[in-house]
Protein backbone atom coordinates (compact mmCIF):
# COMPACT_ATOMS: atom_id res chain seq x y z
CA UNK A 1 0.00 0.00 0.00
CA UNK A 2 1.20 3.35 -0.89
CA UNK A 3 2.14 6.54 1.36
CA UNK A 4 -1.00 8.02 0.02
CA UNK A 5 -3.43 5.34 0.06
CA UNK A 6 -2.83 4.83 3.76
CA UNK A 7 -3.08 8.57 4.27
CA UNK A 8 -6.45 8.66 2.32
CA UNK A 9 -7.59 5.82 4.53
CA UNK A 10 -6.28 7.34 7.95
CA UNK A 11 -8.56 10.32 6.60
CA UNK A 12 -11.82 8.45 5.51
CA UNK A 13 -11.53 6.54 9.01
CA UNK A 14 -11.01 9.66 10.73
CA UNK A 15 -14.01 11.33 9.38
CA UNK A 16 -16.19 7.47 9.58
CA UNK A 17 -15.42 7.95 13.19
CA UNK A 18 -16.40 11.59 13.86
CA UNK A 19 -19.95 10.81 12.25
CA UNK A 20 -20.49 7.82 14.11
CA UNK A 21 -19.13 8.77 17.58
CA UNK A 22 -21.50 11.27 18.91
CA UNK A 23 -24.23 8.35 17.97
CA UNK A 24 -22.86 5.64 19.86
CA UNK A 25 -21.70 8.03 23.10
CA UNK A 26 -25.48 9.24 23.33
CA UNK A 27 -24.26 12.88 22.96
CA UNK A 28 -27.85 14.57 22.96
CA UNK A 29 -30.35 12.15 24.27
CA UNK A 30 -31.27 14.70 26.45
CA UNK A 31 -32.88 16.58 23.53
CA UNK A 32 -36.12 16.42 21.70
CA UNK A 33 -34.22 16.76 18.82
CA UNK A 34 -30.63 15.78 19.26
CA UNK A 35 -29.21 16.61 16.25
CA UNK A 36 -31.60 19.85 14.99
CA UNK A 37 -29.89 22.55 13.09
CA UNK A 38 -28.11 25.88 14.61
CA UNK A 39 -30.79 27.62 12.91
CA UNK A 40 -33.36 25.78 14.54
CA UNK A 41 -31.47 26.06 18.14
CA UNK A 42 -30.86 29.51 17.53
CA UNK A 43 -34.90 30.07 17.32
CA UNK A 44 -35.57 27.98 19.98
CA UNK A 45 -33.15 30.07 22.11
CA UNK A 46 -35.06 33.12 20.75
CA UNK A 47 -38.62 32.50 21.50
CA UNK A 48 -37.75 31.18 25.30
CA UNK A 49 -35.54 34.78 26.18
CA UNK A 50 -38.26 36.84 24.41
CA UNK A 51 -41.65 35.27 23.58
CA UNK A 52 -43.13 38.40 21.78
CA UNK A 53 -40.07 38.51 19.30
CA UNK A 54 -41.43 38.88 15.46
CA UNK A 55 -38.75 37.87 13.25
CA UNK A 56 -37.96 40.88 10.57
CA UNK A 57 -38.37 38.73 7.60
CA UNK A 58 -39.68 35.81 6.29
CA UNK A 59 -38.96 32.91 4.09
CA UNK A 60 -39.76 33.17 0.47
CA UNK A 61 -40.35 29.43 0.26
CA UNK A 62 -41.27 27.11 3.45
CA UNK A 63 -40.99 24.03 2.17
CA UNK A 64 -43.70 21.58 3.66
CA UNK A 65 -41.80 19.31 5.52
CA UNK A 66 -38.45 18.61 6.86
CA UNK A 67 -37.16 16.04 4.57
CA UNK A 68 -37.84 18.02 1.71
CA UNK A 69 -35.83 20.71 3.49
CA UNK A 70 -32.97 18.77 3.84
CA UNK A 71 -33.32 17.16 0.74
CA UNK A 72 -32.76 20.87 -0.76
CA UNK A 73 -29.92 21.88 1.34
CA UNK A 74 -27.99 18.60 0.45
CA UNK A 75 -28.71 19.23 -3.28
CA UNK A 76 -27.25 23.24 -2.58
CA UNK A 77 -24.67 21.33 -1.01
CA UNK A 78 -23.46 19.13 -4.05
CA UNK A 79 -24.19 21.84 -6.70
CA UNK A 80 -21.58 23.86 -4.26
CA UNK A 81 -18.98 20.88 -4.72
CA UNK A 82 -19.31 20.07 -8.12
CA UNK A 83 -18.94 23.97 -8.89
CA UNK A 84 -15.56 23.46 -7.27
CA UNK A 85 -14.56 19.91 -8.43
CA UNK A 86 -15.07 21.62 -12.02
CA UNK A 87 -12.85 24.34 -11.38
CA UNK A 88 -10.26 22.34 -9.42
CA UNK A 89 -10.17 20.14 -12.15
CA UNK A 90 -9.89 22.27 -15.12
CA UNK A 91 -7.22 24.10 -13.28
CA UNK A 92 -5.32 21.24 -13.17
CA UNK A 93 -6.44 20.04 -16.53
CA UNK A 94 -4.96 23.51 -17.70
CA UNK A 95 -1.78 22.95 -15.88
CA UNK A 96 -0.90 19.81 -17.26
CA UNK A 97 -1.41 20.71 -20.71
CA UNK A 98 0.76 23.40 -20.24
CA UNK A 99 3.23 20.81 -18.75
CA UNK A 100 2.81 18.44 -22.41
CA UNK A 101 2.84 21.26 -24.36
CA UNK A 102 6.62 22.92 -22.63
CA UNK A 103 8.17 19.02 -22.59
CA UNK A 104 7.09 18.61 -26.48
CA UNK A 105 7.88 21.70 -27.16
CA UNK A 106 11.87 20.87 -25.23
CA UNK A 107 11.57 17.38 -26.98
CA UNK A 108 11.31 18.95 -30.25
CA UNK A 109 14.15 21.83 -29.59
CA UNK A 110 10.93 24.20 -30.23
CA UNK A 111 11.00 27.56 -27.91
CA UNK A 112 8.35 27.16 -25.20
CA UNK A 113 5.04 29.18 -25.55
CA UNK A 114 4.39 31.97 -23.75
CA UNK A 115 2.52 31.45 -20.54
CA UNK A 116 -1.19 32.26 -21.77
CA UNK A 117 -1.88 33.62 -17.70
CA UNK A 118 0.73 36.28 -18.40
CA UNK A 119 -0.02 39.42 -20.27
CA UNK A 120 3.14 40.28 -22.73
CA UNK A 121 5.49 43.24 -22.36
CA UNK A 122 4.99 45.93 -25.26
CA UNK A 123 7.79 46.45 -27.08
CA UNK A 124 10.63 49.05 -25.71
CA UNK A 125 12.26 51.57 -28.12
CA UNK A 126 16.17 51.39 -28.32
CA UNK A 127 17.92 53.80 -26.41
CA UNK A 128 17.34 57.01 -24.35
CA UNK A 129 15.12 60.14 -25.64
CA UNK A 130 18.26 61.74 -26.70
CA UNK A 131 18.99 59.37 -29.21
CA UNK A 132 15.97 58.91 -30.48
CA UNK A 133 15.90 62.72 -31.31
CA UNK A 134 19.17 62.72 -32.90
Amino acid sequence: MSRNAKINALILAVVALLAVLPVVLGLGDDKEEPFAGADAQAETAITENKPDYEPWFSPLYEPPSGEIESALFALQAALGAGVLAYYFGLRKGRRQGEARAAAAAAAADLPPAPDAGAPEEPARPSGTAADRSA
